[in-house]
This record gives structure tokens, sequence and C-alpha cells, in this order.
């Protein structure tokens, strides 16, 4: 599992041009999922995100998690993510979870980041063609890898 993580000023996600999830203050999270994510890979990741202190205190240090400002989380699914470019000029994404897989995971991890931060986080569709717009905090920009605990 691979995410990008954003923290934003705003963010919002539209489909159609319609606005499906809109946040201020909080933390953009691109998902790429594989076939071989488990329960465990989403329950530290998951973890580890709520707890990243990464958002400044009364000091201006990053020394707060999304749980210490109460922010909100928008959680997009990326296939992108897992995009292979060794080989020519067109990505292959045989790495990415083919959607039977990889939706149960999805709203696993879902369900999962709102028991982390103790409130319902914004999504945007599985699948779906979607326009994500963020105004990025700092800026920071934080990439986590499962397959690369460090």
């Amino acid at each position: 599992m691979k995410t990008v993580i954003q923290r934003v000023l705003q963010s919002f996600v539209s489909i159609d041009s319609k606005v499906v999830a809109n946040i201020q203050n909080g933390l953009l999270v691109l998902i790429g999922i594989e076939e071989a994510d488990s329960i465990e890979d989403i329950n530290w990741l998951t973890s580890k995100i709520a707890n990243l202190r990464i958002f400044n205190d009364e000091n201006d240090v990053m020394n707060l998690s999304i749980k210490d400002i109460d922010g909100d989380v928008i959680i997009v699914s990326q296939f992108t993510l897992h995009a292979l470019t060794k080989k020519g000029n067109r990505p292959s994404y045989i790495k990415a979870a083919k959607p039977e897989i990889a939706i149960p995971i999805y709203e696993n991890f879902i369900a999962q980041m709102e028991l982390e931060i103790g409130k319902k986080v914004q999504t945007g569709q599985f699948g779906a063609d979607m326009k994500v717009a963020l105004i990025n905090d700092g800026p920071v920009t934080i990439i986590i890898d499962t397959k690369n605990k460090e």
C-alpha cells in the first residue's frame, strides 16, 4: 500500500462538476492498493498517518498530529501510485490491485482511519474520474509505502 499524504489548508474532490468532499486544515491522503496488502498494512498505516506530527504547535514547530488539531481527512484511491516506469514511456499498473480486491481494502482503510482519528473522513469515489484540488500547507508532502516501513 502506497500513500501520498499532503498537509492542506483546503482540499476538495469533485466528480462531474459536483463537490463530493471538502475540508479545511487537514490531510489529503492518496492511496494506492496492491493485491498483497493486508489488514496488518491497513492498521499500521492508518495509525502512522493519524499520529504523524506534521502540524505546527504554538511555537511553529511541527509537533502535532491530525488528532491533536482535530483536523479533517480526505481519502482518495489512486491506482497510479503503483506505476512502473522502468521500461518505455507508458507506465504499467500491473502491481495495482483489481477493483474486486482493492475496493474492500479501500473501504476497510477508510473505516480504520475513522476509528484512529475518532471522526468521519471524507472520500472520493473509487474508480471515478475525480478532480482533486488542494492548497498544500508548507508544503508538507509525505510518501509512505507499507512494503518499506522506515
